[in-house]
């Protein structure tokens, strides 16, 4: 199952069309106070198979993104998933259950205040680690779901409804600093569910050695009061295809890591040649229960899980996704093994003016 589609709601089509169409207002908006600035749309389609355990899901995916500049201090985005899903019938039945899902990830406007300074608010991912905000699209992510640790630290949602301030604090030729605070309150609305709570993260990047390293900080303030603590490195050597990803979250009831490491083979006759194309894959990653309360979406026992992967970037910004996982845990070891294809596309809304 993607792990990121526990977060979209059923039977929310109606409300999730209307939320975006209000994004496109905003868009229409810009073009009459200023056509230089051209939004832009883009966004990801994908069709998805993952056989778990011996039972296969089909999943076509469509996710689209809007980016609508406002004049030179404002921009609004949003980003929505449009998800079909084809699953077996349960309890040996023959056929498939097919079901529907149409939910905003996101609607959002930035005011950008100053260089080291920016207002954000609306509906915004919360800025815990690192695979909620820059790995979720489908066109960016290597691997189909997400790490089992994803949901610690996002407030069931994975979105917040409020405020957030964000910025880089110092920028140094060696060195940046970069940091975020937000505040979300609790909300039931259908398209904008969120919890109430707060938090930040700040992140150290070191250019020469290409090299990022964060801490993560948010509490749930409602219902039982949680903290949850995250820290990730990523390192990207310079002009090579290696890329080290890592992430570490620990909640009230359970903890755990993952590493990723991908290799483009750029080295074999460059990024567009035949073998060039192939990016082998591999994440290990565990979580550990603190206690047998089961309330935070990790696996109810201690779990241990290794994927190995294998992307093919073929020409105009498609790529094919394969993928082999063994998970082991005290309930029982079992396969997963999921393929795809993504589609990233990306378009202005209408042509600029000339300058």
């Amino acid at each position: 199952m993607l792990r990121r589609t526990p977060y979209f709601k059923p039977g929310a089509s109606a409300h999730a069309v209307r939320y975006f169409l209000f994004a496109l207002a905003a868009l229409a908006i810009s073009h009459y106070g200023s056509a230089q600035d051209t939004p832009l749309i883009s966004g990801g389609v994908g069709f998805f198979t993952s056989t778990n355990a011996g039972s296969t899901t089909y999943l076509p995916i469509t996710e689209p993104l809007l980016a609508a500049p406002l004049g030179q201090h404002i921009l609004v985005e949003s980003r929505a998933a449009l998800l079909e899903t084809f699953a077996p019938n349960g309890d040996n039945q023959p056929g498939y259950n097919h079901t529907h899902f149409i939910g905003l990830t996101y609607l959002q406007a930035d005011y950008i205040a100053a260089r080291h300074f920016t207002v954000v608010g609306g509906y915004f991912l919360i800025p815990f680690n690192t695979y909620n905000e820059r790995l979720t699209p489908i066109w960016i992510s290597n691997f189909q779901d997400g790490p089992l640790i994803l949901p610690l630290g996002l407030f069931s949602s994975g979105s917040g409804l409020g405020g957030m301030l964000r910025g880089n604090a110092i920028q140094r030729n060696k060195y940046s600093i970069d940091y975020s605070y937000f505040y979300s309150t609790r909300s039931a609305k259908e398209q904008f569910t969120a919890e109430r709570g707060n938090g930040g993260s700040a992140n150290l990047y070191l250019p020469e050695q290409r090299l990022e390293l964060g801490l993560s900080y948010d509490r749930l303030l409602q219902g039982t009061h949680e903290n949850f603590y995250g820290a990730h490195a990523w390192w990207e050597p310079k002009d090579t295809g290696f890329r080290l990803r890592s992430e570490f979250a620990r909640g009230h009831h359970a903890q755990g890591y993952w590493i990723e490491a991908d290799y483009r083979l750029k080295a074999f006759g460059g990024a567009d040649s035949v073998v060039g194309r192939l990016e082998p894959l591999f994440r290990i990653q565990q979580t550990f229960r603190r206690d047998t309360i089961a309330s935070d979406g990790l696996p109810p026992v201690n779990t241990q899980r290794a994927d190995f992967g294998l992307d093919y970037n073929l020409p105009h910004n498609t790529r094919i996704l394969t993928s082999y996982a063994r998970q082991f845990s005290a309930t029982g070891d079992h396969n997963v093994w999921e393929t795809g294809i993504v589609y990233r596309f990306l378009f202005p809304a209408w042509k600029g003016k000339q300058q």
